[in-house]
């Protein structure tokens, strides 16, 4: 069934930082929400590109080289292969991600923050249709 999705309730739906949950998919994209408190880790994905949209707070991508800071309404696109590190700036971020449905929250990295299963978000009393190896 097709239908809007509400930003303010999914991220009301997330209740762990660095655990992104599915809001939808397109084709072989997924949309992800997700909260950010601190510093995440380095690590890079080597197929997959991502797309970061801050709905809230501030965030800041380091790189290797440099650091990047997006304000809410600002996107940022990190390229595969491109090692970063996301940042909530203050107390908490929160951010749209915008990605294949293939790629892990860790990229090429494994430790506690890895989720190999995401939860899907609901909307209107109905959990979304989803599909893909996250789902």
């Amino acid at each position: 069934m097709i239908d809007n999705v509400n930003l303010a309730d999914a991220f009301g739906q997330v209740s762990e930082a660095w655990r992104p949950m599915i809001a939808g998919d397109i084709n072989d994209f997924q949309v992800k929400v997700v909260k950010l408190v601190g510093a995440f880790h380095w690590h890079k994905h080597d197929i997959e590109d991502e797309l970061f949209l801050v709905v809230a707070g501030r965030l800041r991508m380091r790189f290797r080289d440099r650091n990047v800071e997006v304000d809410p309404g600002e996107f940022i696109i990190v390229p595969h292969g491109v090692e970063h590190l996301p940042e909530a700036i203050g107390a908490e971020c929160h951010v749209l991600l915008l990605e294949p449905n293939t790629t892990l929250n860790t990229g090429d990295q494994r430790n506690a923050r890895t989720v190999h299963c995401l939860d899907t978000i609901a909307a209107r009393g109905r959990t979304l249709n989803t599909k893909g190896p996250n789902a």
